[in-house]
């Protein structure tokens, strides 16, 4: 295997996409996206509501600090979309408030 280097990658081409599912629609993914990215590139901006007014809500800061784009992936609330690498499969939800629903977290209100 060749080492990765800038002067080998020029030219290179990413591996093929893979799917994850958002609120129910199917969106591609290339490898190594993070859920955010994914939903970016598929052109989903909000992905999160406020817990007092429910205001829209999605990525601020993309790099784990602000909490902004919050959303469920896989059943567990409270995932940073900036951080988590989308997997092949993944079920991804908007996240409602704080992501703690009547019956604790994890639980959609």
């Amino acid at each position: 295997m060749r080492k990765r280097t800038p002067l080998n990658l020029v030219g290179a081409r990413p591996a093929p996409p893979h799917t994850v599912t958002f609120d129910g629609r199917e969106i591609p993914v290339l490898p190594g996206q993070t859920v955010a990215a994914a939903l970016w590139t598929a052109g989903i901006v909000s992905w999160r509501t406020t817990r007092h007014r429910g205001e829209p809500r999605g990525v601020f800061c993309g790099i784990g600090v602000c909490f902004d784009c919050l959303v469920e992936v896989n059943g567990r609330s409270n995932q940073r979309a900036c951080l988590v690498p989308a997997a092949p499969g993944d079920e991804i939800r908007t996240q409602d408030g704080d992501g703690h629903g009547a019956d604790g977290p994890g639980e959609r209100r």
